[in-house]
Order: structure tokens, then sequence, then C-alpha cells
């Protein structure tokens, strides 16, 4: 048919995608055609998996600020409400947020297959609701000295979590974890007393015990806000000491490409992979051209290629004779060169290098009839099966063209004709 192929897919199916590569594969890690899965209790590409995975240092300090006040909070008005009519508002909504906020932590803390920590933006809006209908409840009934426990409790173990997490960036406000922990801890043994004050004093330590508990990740927020950030995996606050907060984190298993290094896998234009790099950061392989790196060469797996302006001359020149300018294994390679050039280029085997389009015998007719000019390799990455597809075109333009160095860039002109 006319419609694309379904990428991710190995059969051109959106229901392969779906409950695959997309689906159950991200629970069991076997997402075939991805660039690797399999987290397990011992770690793996994507990281260990495990009940406390969300608390760990690469997940803890993008989504848990106050995840333990909400499961705190969530058994509280579970409880509180235990005796109202199953159609009661806010018993209800315990039950949906609750219900919200376990199962996507709990699928979150044990999927094997790919990861991202900004997947975690998915907690928010449970612990937002679960906080917030929890605080109401209290505040109504904090005359009662089971509320009053359980509202300094609940706040004595956000600064002491805050604290924790803020010491994973060991130079990120120093000041700023002392401050949360000591300032719970007063603010919670004032609670305990509240009883004994004026309604307006128990509202001032209230409102200090707010300010408290989202000093942390507002801090978080704000240095977020302010930085300026690079690639397709962002996330949120500083770096942290064991995790990959900062601008632009890579994904588990140094999966991002080095200037001048093909990834473990990546397809050299020979259509050969390697488990070792094809040459040290910014420097060129025998013969003298670059088959990777973010200047020019192969872009990194979530990273787009810059290609100098050497390149981008040579790749322009007589742009419109050609559907496409430029071929190139993995869209993230080919997204670069695309938006530099603002000409169409052609990403061979989908996002990752591993779907089964075009087919060698399309891509030889599309090069018989002239609609590409130039192919490049160096891109795509060691996929977890999937379609080798990528690397039969690599090998048989090697085979069949000459390589010429352009900008330090091995470029083959697929209109030169056939070695």
């Amino acid at each position: 048919g006319s419609r694309p192929y379904i990428g991710g897919s190995q059969g051109n199916s959106v229901l392969e995608l779906a409950l695959g590569y997309n689906g159950l594969g991200r629970l069991t890690g076997d997402e075939v055609g991805s660039v690797g899965g399999g987290g397990g209790a011992n770690g793996g590409r994507w990281g260990e998996t495990g009940i406390l995975r969300m608390f760990n240092d690469s997940y803890g300090g993008q989504a848990s600020w106050l995840l333990p006040a909400a499961l705190i909070l969530l058994a509280v008005g579970l409880w509180a409400t235990r005796r109202r009519k199953r159609t009661d508002p806010l018993r209800a909504g315990f039950v949906l947020w609750g219900g919200w906020l376990l199962t996507t932590a709990l699928v979150f803390s044990l999927m094997q297959g790919i990861i991202h920590e900004y997947y975690t933006v998915a907690l928010a809006p449970a612990i937002g609701a679960l906080i917030g209908a929890g605080a109401v409840l209290l505040w109504r009934v904090r005359r009662l000295p089971w509320a009053r426990v359980v509202t300094a409790v609940t706040l004595a173990v956000t600064g002491w979590w805050a604290y924790v997490l803020l010491g994973r960036a060991t130079t990120f406000l120093p000041w700023l974890r002392w401050t949360v922990l000591i300032g719970a801890l007063a603010v919670a043994c004032a609670m305990l007393a509240s009883r004994l004050v004026p309604r307006w004093t128990q509202r001032t330590v209230a409102l200090a015990g707010l300010v408290i508990a989202l000093a942390g990740p507002a801090a978080f927020g704000f240095q977020t806000a302010a930085t300026a950030y690079g690639g397709a995996i962002v996330t949120a606050g500083p770096a942290s000491a064991n995790g990959r907060g900062g601008p632009g984190g890579t994904p588990p298993g140094g999966l991002q490409r080095q200037a001048g290094q093909n990834p473990d896998g990546a397809v050299r234009p020979d259509g050969s992979t390697s488990q070792t790099p094809l040459s040290g950061a910014g420097q060129a392989p025998p013969g003298g051209a670059a088959m990777g790196g973010q200047r020019g060469g192969a872009g990194g797996l979530l990273t787009a290629t810059t290609p100098n302006e050497q390149l981008k001359t040579v790749l322009s020149a007589d742009a419109d004779r050609y559907t496409w300018v430029l071929a190139t294994v993995g869209a993230n390679n080919a997204a670069g060169y695309q938006l530099a050039l603002q000409r169409p280029v052609m990403a061979i085997g989908g996002f990752n290098g591993s779907d089964d389009a075009p087919s060698l015998a399309q891509f030889q007719q599309w090069v018989g009839e002239g609609k590409v000019h130039y192919f490049l390799g160096g891109g795509g990455f060691q996929a977890n099966g999937g379609s080798n597809v990528s690397r039969q075109i690599a090998a048989w333009v090697a085979a069949n063209f000459q390589a010429q160095t352009v900008g330090g860039i091995a470029l083959y002109d697929l209109t030169a004709g056939a070695q």
C-alpha cells in the first residue's frame, strides 16, 4: 500500500508495535528491534528493577520527592473514609488516584524494557491529587490527636527524604538539605502542639510546613528551567553523584555516542559491526574519514548530527534533482541532516536502524532510478534482534561505490556509477 511503514515493528504491523515494542515488550524486555532491554534484579541496560526503583539515584530526584507523603496520605485517606458509601466523592478520589499511583509506580519499578526518567511525569497527577486530598482531610480534623500525629509524621518523612535526595547532588545548594531537614522537624513538633495555640498560629505552622515540603522539588524545578538542555532525554535538576540528572541526561548503558566513535554494534559503511569504537573521540579511522560523531558524521541514538559547512555545501549541490539528497541509517542520524539542509533525507531502518524498510531491492531500485544522491554510513545501533536490512544496504553500497572524504566524513556518491 501507500501508507508509511509502521516504524518499530518488524512486520509493518501497528498491532505488533502496540503489543510488542511499545507494549508488553516494555514490561518483559523482549522488544525485538530495540536497542536492547532486560533490566533484572542485577541490573542491565535500563538499570536495576525492583520495588524501590522509583527511589534510586536515577529516578528519585525526578518524581519521588513527595511520593512517601502521597503513600502515607493514601493509606490514611482510605482508612478515614472506610465507612463512607462507595459513591462518596472523597473516598472515590482516594481509590482512583491511589490506583493510578500504585499501578503506574509498580509498572515503572518492575518493567525490564526501555524506560527513561521522564516517564515518571505520569506519577505527578496522582501524587498531587493524593497530597491535596489528604492535606485537606487532615486539616479539617486537626483537633483530633491522631490527625496531628499523622500530619507531623508525614512532614518529618518528607523533610528527611528531601534531605536524602538533595544530598545526592553534592554541589547543589549544600545548605538547603540541612535547612529542609531541620525546618521539617521543627514544624512537625509545632504541629503536635498546634492544639494549644491560636488558629492564626496553626495556619502559620501549616504554611511553613508547605514551604518546607516544596523547597527541594522547587529548587530542582528552578534549576531545570534556568539551564539549557540538549538531546532527547531531559532530566530534572542537577547531576547527582550516581544518577543521570543534569542537562540532556543520557540513556542507561552509555548508549549516547561519543564524537568520532561507533557504539557497540553500530553499522559501519561496509555493513560490519564492532564492539569497540572505530576510533578515539574526535579522530578519524583509517583512511581519514570519520564514521561517527555529532559534528558531521553519524549521530548518537538520541542526538542528531550537525554537519559541517563543507559537507552541507556538497550535499546541497543540485539537491532539487533528487528525491533524497542523502540516505543514512537511523532516524536521529537522518534528522540532523534534514534539519540542517532543509532537504529530504532517507532514514534507513527507521528509528533504531532495525526496521525492515526499505528493503535492499527497493533501495537498489531507487538508486538505479537516480533518486538518491549520497549515502553516509556509520549510523544505527546494535539491536535486540530485528531486521538486518540496514547492514545489507551498507554492505552493498561499500562494495559497489567509491567513498570520498568530505569535511572528514566518508560519503558515497550513488550517482557516480558502480565500481
